[in-house]
């Protein structure tokens, strides 16, 4: 591992490519950045820690914080810009205005200016276009660090002219072992990997919170708890999402305002149903695979439950769930989601 990495492996769970990326990048770094992967997966962290090396004059590389990197940790210097959405759901154009007059100062002691928009799949098309002439044409003293879901939140013109760093969810194993590193109990920390479905910044959010377990046990219960009665899925549904709720208000709790808040609260709400269908998939996983002689990943689970279905049967059920965390994630509504899931999966 490179000094570099080694600087930073503990404050950051897994992304060793992309670490190794990004330390190629400090000598000659481009004009724009777009962090891109699924909430909760560290990219803002990723790209907070890009900044900071790009502005400390060693890049990183000492046995004492500098005076630089002191300031980047409490967002106070100078040459990094931190650009916050005017509201709970877009940033606007004047803020891209704001944005764009802003890049042609001169940076204050650093060689260069950087600006880093954490929510930029916010941005809107107006903001976007405002944005574009200052990313075709870019100074030299000014990098853009853009972080979002996807290069499809932006305009094409806009994400091309970026180079694109892919962020993904860690694996369960390097998760747990990560969390065991900061003093978690190994049972409690690959419960915390499993919730959070390889999510780093949501495993830490929720290691305090002593319900996780039960959230797990539930998400497990609902096929052998399924119901074709009328009216009873959807009942699950908002019983599902009721559990989740008081989690993701805790894990936004800390954002100093409400509009930050409310966005905080609505990702760790999508990437814990996220986790959630993902843990109930690998029930009808493990069903398939135990009765064709294979491994199971949920142990603890009482076998005769995982022998209800036929293994064909299974593997479409796991199939249906995982199509449901996709139409989740265009935004759909998560009550009828869930419920037409469940409905299905009872009658089937």
């Amino acid at each position: 591992m490179t000094d570099l990495a080694e600087e930073v492996a503990f404050s950051l769970i897994g992304h060793h490519d992309v670490l190794a990326f990004i330390e190629s990048e400090l000598k000659k770094p481009s004009h724009a950045y777009l962090f891109v992967g699924p909430t909760g997966t560290g990219k803002a962290t990723v790209a907070r820690e890009f900044a900071r090396l790009l502005l400390c004059p060693e890049h990183g590389v000492h046995d004492e914080a500098c005076s630089s990197c002191r300031r980047i940790g409490t967002g106070n210097h100078p040459d990094l810009v931190i650009v916050e959405p005017e509201g709970r759901t877009s940033l606007g154009a004047d803020t891209a205005r704001w944005v764009v007059g802003q890049a042609v100062l001169t940076p204050v002691e650093s060689d260069r200016r950087l600006f880093l928009i954490e929510e930029a799949g916010l941005m809107t098309d107006q903001a976007a276009n405002a944005l574009l002439k200052t990313l075709e044409e870019p100074s030299a003293a000014v990098v853009f660090l853009l972080v979002a879901e996807s290069e499809e939140d932006f305009p094409p013109t806009v994400a091309s002219r970026c180079r694109i760093i892919r962020v993904g969810r860690v694996p369960e194993d390097d998760l747990t072992a990560a969390l065991m590193q900061r003093g978690i109990e190994e049972e409690k920390a690959r419960v915390l990997a499993l919730v959070s479905g390889g999510r780093p910044g949501l495993a830490l959010q929720l290691a305090g919170q002593p319900q996780i377990a039960e959230l797990r046990q539930a998400w497990l219960s609902v096929p052998s708890r399924l119901s074709a009665r009328p009216g009873d899925s959807i009942t699950m549904a908002e019983e599902m999402l009721a559990r989740i709720d008081p989690l993701a208000t805790e894990v936004a709790s800390s954002q100093p305002t409400a509009d930050q808040r409310d966005r905080a609260k609505r990702r760790a709400s999508q990437s814990l149903l996220a986790g959630g269908l993902e843990i109930m998939a690998s029930f009808y996983l493990d069903s398939a695979s135990l009765q064709l002689g294979g491994p199971i990943r949920n142990t603890d689970v009482p076998l005769p439950e995982l022998t209800r279905s036929s293994p064909a049967r299974a593997v479409a059920a796991s199939h249906q769930v995982l199509d449901a965390i996709v139409d989740l994630a265009g935004n759909l509504r998560p009550v009828p989601v869930l419920a037409a899931l469940f409905s299905s999966l009872a009658g089937d």
